[in-house]
């Protein structure tokens, strides 16, 4: 109710009675709305490598949400569930879709319950169901749990799971969008993005674009952790500049101290060192400054963290969550890890730091996900920025 009040569900109406598909993918795509998820694709684009099929056509949500540092799709769904399911309605619409997924990790039990209680209300008030606003248009939504797996969030994992298999990634090409579940062509899409949509459809791609950047439109949800004042989520426009959501936003740093060093978009980005901050916030620049904007989590590390305990964190996470498919990443990341830890028990050899550069960088570009590239990354940045403070450990 409360949704509906403050102009909920008007995008839907305004799709479905007025808009025909192919004006609504028309305005996804002038939006240039990227994807939300990390790899930051067009979506509108996404949707259009939908074949014309008789066969069912799928969408999944990507409401996984495992890398380390990012918490904004949560606030979403446990804050909004009802713009997310706008957000699927006209999706599901312009694409010719009839079932929609939601997959939800599994630690997230209440905000699956409470998202269960939102299509509830959907399906009582006629915006899920049969024949929905009187539009000849059908669509059933579901929510998925997932099991407790980082791999998961990887798209065709993701699909491999729903199924009831075990995640492991699949071979790409085919890509989900013509093969995807249960061999069915599949939209996937990140909680964030999704929500995008009904402000899409009911102000306008223009708008839209114009609240971001030309070629990047719209607002981020940026999370900041770590050591700062007021960590939290911050809607900003995207290009807004690192160093002004660190020291103005989130507050600066906490107790006074010096920054050390920022992970601008979850773990699997490489590092920033202090010097580095005065970037824009979006896809482009941070692709040229050699990190990425990912989830747009940002992990803010202070002077007197200790670069190896940090090297330590993600070494542990991505060898503990590699799916074991691969060799490169499944031995690659144990190993590094198994070294990582003897240097932190004092135990490290010279040929040490060289040695964890020529692993991970056998990890990168030889696995079948973004996984071996996401762990390869963040250990490459930290251990080539930051040689000589882990040098010191040796």
């Amino acid at each position: 109710d409360v949704y509906q009040k403050r102009g909920g569900y008007r995008a839907t109406e305004k799709a479905l009675k007025k808009m025909k598909p192919a004006e609504i993918l028309e305005e996804v795509k002038k939006a240039n709305l990227r994807g939300r998820g990390g790899a930051g694709f067009p979506a509108g684009v996404k949707w259009s490598f939908v074949p014309s099929t008789d066969k069912p056509k799928y969408l999944c949500v990507n409401a996984d949400e495992g890398e380390p540092g990012t918490f904004k799709d949560r606030y979403i769904m446990s804050h909004n569930p009802h713009m997310l399911l706008e957000g699927i309605i006209i999706t599901s619409f312009c694409v010719g879709i009839s079932v929609a997924f939601i997959y939800i990790r599994g630690e997230y039990e209440a905000i699956a319950l409470r998202l269960e209680q939102a299509i509830s209300e959907a399906y009582e008030n006629g915006f899920l169901g049969k024949n929905i606003l009187e539009s000849g248009f059908d669509l059933d939504v579901y929510v998925h749990r997932g099991a407790g797996a980082y791999i998961c969030g990887e798209e065709t994992a993701l699909l491999e799971s729903l199924e009831g298999k075990r995640g492991n990634p699949r071979l790409k090409p085919p890509f989900p969008a013509s093969v995807g579940l249960w061999q069915c062509p599949t939209v996937i899409n990140n909680v964030e993005t999704i929500s995008n949509i009904s402000h899409i459809i009911l102000k306008g791609a223009e708008w839209f674009v114009k609240q971001g950047l030309p070629k990047d439109g719209g607002t981020r949800i940026f999370g900041v952790s770590g050591m700062v004042k007021n960590p939290g989520i911050y809607e900003l426009p995207l290009g807004t500049s690192l160093k002004d959501i660190i020291f103005k936003h989130a507050g600066g740093m906490k107790e006074g101290k010096k920054l050390k060093a920022v992970i601008p978009g979850g773990m699997s980005a490489p590092i920033l060192t202090a010097d580095e901050i005065n970037i824009k916030m979006d896809f482009d620049s941070l692709v040229e400054a050699n990190s990425m904007l990912g989830s747009a989590a940002i992990i803010v590390i202070d002077e007197k963290t200790s670069i190896l305990d940090v090297l330590k964190v993600v070494t542990k996470f991505y060898s503990h969550e590699s799916c074991g498919q691969c060799t490169p990443c499944r031995i690659g990341n144990s190993w590094i890890n198994k070294i990582v830890k003897r240097i932190a028990e004092g135990k490290g050899k010279k040929e040490d730091i060289d040695n964890i550069l020529r692993l991970a960088s056998n990890i990168e570009g030889n696995t079948l996900c973004p996984l071996g590239d996401a762990a390869a990354m963040p250990i490459l940045s930290i251990t080539k920025k930051f040689r000589k403070e882990l040098e010191s450990h040796v």
